[in-house]
């Protein structure tokens, strides 16, 4: 399945934001310094996050291959490592990518596994073939035809599975969604696209190969996400 022509112009947008309007935000959200209470509450938000979908994945990951679709500052990608896993970690913006490799440069010294930082497109084949492939809140900036399109193209490319994340339709996020178009569009961060659970669903089953699994939201302040399980029967 080809990504839509629509998820280009996003990925354009997303790559533009994160590299050049929100590296620093993204560097402090991501580090062990101090933050405001409405990102500490999207910090400890995307720590539970990222150990729910931890969780999802075996604990020895030695001979399998694990990409890390949107590795972000590359945390995730790391404890896969740490279990064996062989991990591809790959993301839109190139500054976001050096502080990922920066940091894991030390943290990996004693992994059993390994890790290989690139930036570009987390869709494009040339990546090859994956055991497994997780995308933390990744794709939460795509409309549901291009969300459903993107884990469709991922999908055919895991032997095991695909562990994905979106924004769940609810009414804070339709009131954040409000509230952001209020903001001089050169300081808004990129809309998220909320997507019901229920519909979301329905368009995931049609995809051929893959049976759906578990599903856990986590809600912490201003963050709320959903996790998604995808897996080759």
């Amino acid at each position: 399945m080809d990504a839509p022509t629509t998820y280009a112009t996003r990925r354009d947008e997303l790559e533009e934001y994160f590299d050049r309007t929100a590296m620093k935000a993204w560097a402090a959200l991501t580090s062990d310094e101090p933050v405001g209470r409405i990102r500490a509450t999207v910090r400890a938000g995307r720590d539970q996050m990222r150990e729910t979908l931890l969780g999802y994945l075996p604990e020895d990951l030695r001979g399998q291959r694990v990409l890390d679709a949107g590795c972000g500052t590359g945390a995730l990608a790391v404890e896969a490592a740490r279990r064996g896993a062989d991990v591809v970690a790959i993301d839109l913006s190139p500054k976001l990518v050096g502080l990922a490799r920066e940091r894991a440069a030390a943290q990996l010294a004693a992994a059993p596994g390994s890790v290989t930082f690139r930036d570009g497109d987390m869709c494009d084949p040339a990546l090859g073939p994956f055991d497994w492939v997780v995308a933390m809140d990744s794709v939460i900036h795509y409309e549901a035809d291009d969300l459903v399109g993107v884990i469709g193209s991922l999908a055919e490319r895991a032997r095991r599975g695909v562990l994905f994340t979106f924004a769940p339709s609810s009414p804070l996020l339709a009131l954040m969604h409000v509230v952001g178009k209020a903001f001089p569009r050169g300081n808004r961060s990129p809309d998220i696209a909320p997507i019901s659970p229920k519909k979301l669903r329905a368009r995931l089953e049609a995809l051929e190969g893959v049976e759906l699994g578990r599903s856990e939201r986590v809600e912490s302040g201003f963050y709320t996400s959903q996790t998604m399980e995808l897996l080759r029967p």
